[in-house]
């Protein structure tokens, strides 16, 4: 087997569809721009529709959308034609794909749209076509030629139409200002969202699961508590549940290097008074930048009255898998 022809295939393709890619630079014009205008003004669904490959294509480029901060769905034309065109109000925007502009589908809920008034924006490589001549705008995506050697397969077509589609949803992202906190609530579940919103008063450990002890405790009993609540450290609090230092893994080693008596040296001698702190409602992001800058693995959460309302661990953030 002869595999040259499949790297001279492929690379033929991928060089036909980035030249028709660079060619849509000519249509960025004043089309595109009033159609972002109806899209950005639409007080509904920017609602698109196509069938076939060009379905396909409406799909991802709905999707693209109302991840972006622009509230969009897609229609199956078939379907559109058989109940779903109900879904859509004067409100709305309708964004169709049709490469040949002559989809009898689309064709036939043209006296729908136009009985509701609805802006009706065509993406479509014939500007002269049916479609594009009852379009309110037309976007055109003319394709020179598609890599498929038989001109059959949407290939060049497609891959232009969907980033036509992309310059549309991101150019409408920021006139609209939509920023990542914007695009976190949308996506709460991605690792960008979690990075986002993901508090430290969602993961920290409270009430009985806080290592703690009180001032004047030995080393011994501060021992039973670290290796109880197994965080590798137990907070030491006065009297009045305030916040007085931290004893940690590395204190316990210092404590062995100096020779220390574990059963009647009190944790006070030993412990790290000045610890961080952080806030309740600090991102989980700025306490993980807060321990690898100062080589830690903890942080307390302390209210205003320097009372402890938990303990964040560096693997409590990373099992979230932010990073």
């Amino acid at each position: 087997m002869n595999t040259k022809k499949f790297f001279e295939s492929a690379r033929k393709v991928i060089k036909i569809e980035a030249k028709t890619i660079l060619s849509l630079l000519k249509k960025i014009d004043a089309s595109f721009e009033r159609a972002c205008e109806l899209l950005l003004n639409c007080q509904g669904h920017i609602v698109v529709i196509g069938i076939g490959k060009s379905g396909h294509i409406g799909n991802k480029i709905a999707a693209t959308l109302a991840s972006t901060g622009s509230p969009a769905f897609f229609i199956h034309a078939a379907e559109a034609n058989h109940g779903d065109l109900g879904m859509v109000n004067s409100n709305d925007v309708v964004l169709a794909i049709s490469h040949s502009g002559e989809t009898d589908e689309i064709i036939s809920i043209l006296p729908t749209l136009r009985l509701l008034n609805i802006p009706f924006i065509l993406m479509t490589g014939n500007s002269q076509s049916t479609l594009a001549q009852q379009a309110t705008v037309t976007i055109h995506i003319p394709i020179e030629q598609e890599a498929c050697p038989l001109g059959l397969a949407p290939t060049s077509s497609s891959t232009a139409t969907l980033v036509m589609g992309d310059a549309i949803a991101i150019s409408l992202l920021n006139l609209r200002g939509f920023s990542s906190d914007d695009f976190a609530k949308v996506h709460p579940k991605g690792r960008l969202g979690r990075r986002l919103l993901l508090k430290v008063s969602d993961i920290m450990h409270t009430d009985s699961a806080i290592p703690n002890v009180k001032s004047g405790t030995s080393l011994i009993q501060t021992l039973f508590e670290v290796s109880k609540k197994r965080l590798g450290m137990t907070l030491i609090t006065d009297k009045n549940q305030r916040l007085l230092g931290i004893f940690t893994d590395g204190d316990l080693r210092r404590t062995i290097d100096q020779g220390l008596n574990l059963q009647t040296t009190p944790v006070d001698q030993v412990m790290t008074s000045n610890c961080k702190t952080i806030d309740k409602d600090k991102l989980a992001t700025e306490a993980l930048r807060i321990m690898e800058d100062n080589k830690i693995t903890t942080l307390i959460i302390i209210d205003k009255d320097k009372k402890p309302l938990g303990v964040v661990h560096i693997h409590d953030i990373l099992n979230q898998k932010i990073t």
